[in-house]
C-alpha cells in the first residue's frame, strides 16, 4: 500500500512511518518542520527514517537513505497548490493526517496559526482526497474535544459540543468536515481522539518531557490545579498498533445509524470516531512519583492554579475499538515510562556530546 503520512517529523507520525516502512509499505512523509518546539528533535526523528537535514528543500521529494520505499517532502498543509501537485503525482492508496498545530496552551497565544494549519490545512487534505479518488483517510483528533463534559469515561457517543480551547474546537471541526466529505463523496474517514500519548521521541511540550528535563536539571516543575488532575496516558506503541488497524480497515457505513437518535461517532456514511486511550487514568501526582523513581531523583514541585483551556481529567472508553478490532492497549505505565526515560537519557546525552 502507498500511504501519505502528514506530520512525520512529529512524535506520532514518526513512529507510524517507521512501523509501516518496516512492514513493507511505501510511505511518503510530509511535514513543515515548524519551530513550535525544538526543530533539532524533529530533524533527528527524520534522520532515523533516513532523511538527511542537508538534503531537505521546500516542496521537493527527498529519498530515504535507509528505507528504499520512503520519501519525504517539506511543505505546509495550507499550501493548496503544492498539496494538489503532490497528490496528483503520487497516487496514494491511503492517507493518515497527523500534521496539525498542536498544544492547548499555545492556542491561547497564537489562535490564527490553528485556523490556518488545522482548518485550512485539513480542508486542503479533504479536497485533495476528493479530487484524486482517495477513499481511505484517517486523521488525528484529540481527547480535548470533550471540553466541559464531565461524564466519564469519555464515550465517542457523547456529544462534544462545548470545547474550552481553540485547539479543541479545530479538532472537533475536523470531525465535522470529515463527515461532510464522507457523506457527499463516499470517502472513508476515521477520526482518532488521542489521549496523552507518551514514549520515546516524545514532544518537549508535554508533561513527561517537561518534567524529566526539569527534574534532571534541578528546575522547578509547575503542577497545575494543585495536582488534582488525571490523564489517560497511552504508550506510543499501543497508539501505533491502533492506527495501523484503522488504516488497514477503512470506515464503513453503519446500517444501525438512527437518524432520529444519531450517535455522533457513526453514520450512514463511511465515517467513524474512536478514542485512542489506555482506559486507565493516572493521577498527576502518581505519575510524577513514578517518573521520580525511574529517574532516581526527586522533583522540585510548585503547585499552581488550573491553566485556562485544560481539562481536569481524561478517561477513554475504548470498548467500541476493542469490539471492532479485538484490540486494547497493553503497556503498563511503569514500563512505558522506563522506555521513555531510557530513550531520553541516551538521546540528550548524544545531543550534548
Amino acid at each position: 500500500m502507498k500511504i501519505l503520512i502528514t506530520g512525520t517529523a512529529g512524535f506520532i507520525g514518526f513512529h507510524l512511518a517507521k512501523r509501516l516502512l518496516e512492514r513493507g509499505d511505501e510511505v511518503v512523509g510530509l511535514d513543515n518542520i515548524n519551530d513550535y518546539y525544538d526543530v533539532n528533535l524533529k530533524y533527528a526523528r527524520l534522520n532515523e527514517l533516513g532523511i538527511s537535514q542537508r538534503k531537505i528543500k521546500d516542496n521537493i521529494l527527498v529519498p530515504s537513505s535507509v528505507y528504499p520505499r520512503h520519501k519525504f517532502i517539506k511543505t505546509n498543509l495550507e499550501d493548496r497548490e503544492n498539496i494538489n501537485t503532490l497528490f496528483e503525482s503520487a497516487r496514494f492508496d491511503a492517507l493518515c493526517n497527523l500534521a496539525a498545530q498542536a498544544g492547548v496552551r499555545y492556542s491561547l497565544e497564537n489562535p490564527h496559526v490553528y485556523i490556518q494549519s488545522n482548518i485550512v490545512g485539513f480542508m486542503n487534505i479533504l479536497e485533495a482526497c476528493r479530487q484524486n479518488g482517495i477513499k481511505n483517510l484517517s486523521y488525528a483528533s484529540s481527547s480535548s474535544v470533550y471540553g466541559l463534559n464531565e461524564s466519564q469515561p469519555f464515550q465517542t457517543s457523547d456529544y462534544a459540543d462545548h470545547p474550552i480551547s481553540l485547539y479543541a474546537a479545530t479538532k472537533k471541526s475536523n470531525e465535522l468536515m470529515a463527515h461532510t466529505y464522507s457523506h457527499l463523496y463516499g470517502i472513508s474517514t476515521t477520526g482518532l481522539r488521542f489521549f496523552t500519548a507518551y514514549g520515546p521521541w516524545g514532544r518537549p511540550d508535554m508533561a513527561p518531557m517537561l518534567f524529566a528535563d526539569a527534574i534532571l536539571n534541578d528546575r522547578e516543575i509547575k503542577i497545575f490545579n494543585h495536582g488534582k488532575m488525571s490523564r489517560d496516558f497511552t504508550y506510543i506503541d499501543d497508539i501505533i498498533d491502533g492506527i495501523i488497524k484503522v488504516i488497514d480497515n477503512p470506515a464503513r457505513a453503519n446500517e444501525h445509524f438512527d437518524t432520529n437518535n444519531p450517535d455522533p461517532s457513526i453514520s450512514s456514511a463511511p465515517y467513524k470516531i474512536y478514542n485512542m486511550g489506555n482506559s486507565a487514568p493516572v493521577n498527576l501526582m502518581n505519575f510524577i512519583e513514578i517518573l521520580e523513581k525511574t529517574l532516581g531523583k526527586k522533583a522540585k514541585k510548585k503547585l499552581v492554579d488550573m491553566q485556562p483551556g485544560d481539562i481536569e481529567s481524561t478517561y477513554a472508553d475504548t470498548n467500541d475499538f476493542a469490539s471492532d478490532f479485538g484490540y486494547k492497549p497493553h503497556t503498563e505505565l511503569l514500563k512505558g515510562i522506563s522506555e521513555f526515560v531510557k530513550w531520553y537519557k541516551e538521546f540528550y546525552k548524544r545531543a550534548k556530546s
